[in-house]
C-alpha cells in the first residue's frame, strides 16, 4: 500500500438530478493532490449517478436531504479532512494546498472560500461582496462556499443536524463557539441559477427572511414547507 505524503482530503458532494453540473465539478476538484471524490446522491431520475460511474468516483447513495446525503457520504469517506462541495461549484486552483494550511492549525474550527458567482452581471457582485463581508467580519459561511473542516471536529458535533433546512448554519454556529472560523483567500465560483431562477432580488430576500426567521427559533421543518412554496409561487 502506498503511504500518503499528506492528509487526504475528501471532496464529499451530494446531488440531485445533477447531470449537468457534476463532471465540471469533479474535473476541477481532481486538481488536487491527495483527495478522494464521494458523491452522495439522493435518488437522482437523471444521469447523475450514471455519470459519477463514468467519473470513477465513490458513490454513496441516501435518503433524500443535503444533510442526510452529506453525512452519509462522510461515513464512507477516508479523509483526514473534509470538504463539502455543492454540485454546480468549482473549487479553484491550489484549493488543497490552501485547505492543508487551514487545516493544520488547531485552533481553527471551519474554514470556507470566498464566493464567487459565475455570471456577469454588476448585482450579483453585490451578493458576492455581501456575503464575503459576511463571512470574514461575521464568521457565519454558507454551504455554497464549500465548508471545510477536520473529520476530527466533524465527529466532535456529530455532522449536519439533519434537519430540512439550515443544516450549514446551524453546524457553523456550533463550531463557532469551538474554534476560529477562517475565510481562505481563493474563492470558489457557483453557477448563479438559484438567483437568475427566481429573480436576483427575491432570492435574496428570501434568503434573509429564511435565516432571519430561523434565528428567531422557526423550526427548519416549517421554514423548508414555506420556502417550497414560495419558490413555486414565485416561479409560475
Amino acid at each position: 500500500m502506498r503511504r500518503r505524503s499528506q492528509e487526504l482530503i475528501s471532496i464529499i458532494i451530494p446531488t440531485l438530478n445533477e447531470e449537468s453540473s457534476l463532471p465540471a465539478a469533479v474535473s476541477r476538484a481532481r486538481s488536487g493532490a491527495e483527495i478522494e471524490i464521494v458523491v452522495a446522491d439522493g435518488g437522482s431520475s437523471d444521469r447523475t449517478l450514471e455519470l459519477a460511474e463514468e467519473l470513477r468516483v465513490k458513490v454513496v447513495s441516501s435518503k433524500p436531504g443535503r444533510a442526510v446525503q452529506m453525512n452519509a457520504g462522510a461515513r464512507e469517506s477516508r479523509g483526514d479532512i473534509l470538504l463539502f462541495l455543492h454540485a454546480d461549484t468549482l473549487l479553484p486552483r491550489g484549493y488543497d494546498k490552501c485547505v492543508r494550511r487551514i487545516s493544520g492549525d488547531r485552533s481553527v474550527a471551519i474554514g470556507a472560500f470566498r464566493l464567487g458567482i459565475r455570471d456577469p452581471g454588476i448585482a450579483l457582485r453585490i451578493i458576492e461582496l455581501g456575503a464575503n463581508l459576511r463571512s470574514k467580519y461575521g464568521h457565519l459561511p454558507y454551504g455554497d462556499q464549500a465548508l471545510f473542516m477536520s473529520r476530527r471536529r466533524f465527529d466532535e458535533l456529530g455532522g449536519f443536524p439533519e434537519i430540512s433546512l439550515m443544516e450549514d448554519f446551524a453546524l457553523v454556529q456550533q463550531l463557532k463557539r469551538r474554534g476560529r472560523v477562517v475565510l481562505a483567500p481563493l474563492a470558489v465560483y457557483t453557477s448563479a441559477r438559484r438567483w437568475r431562477d427566481l429573480g436576483i432580488l427575491r432570492t435574496t430576500v428570501l434568503n434573509q427572511l429564511i435565516v432571519g426567521a430561523y434565528m428567531m427559533g422557526v423550526s427548519p421543518v416549517r421554514l423548508a414547507a414555506w420556502y417550497r412554496r414560495r419558490k413555486n409561487r414565485d416561479a409560475e
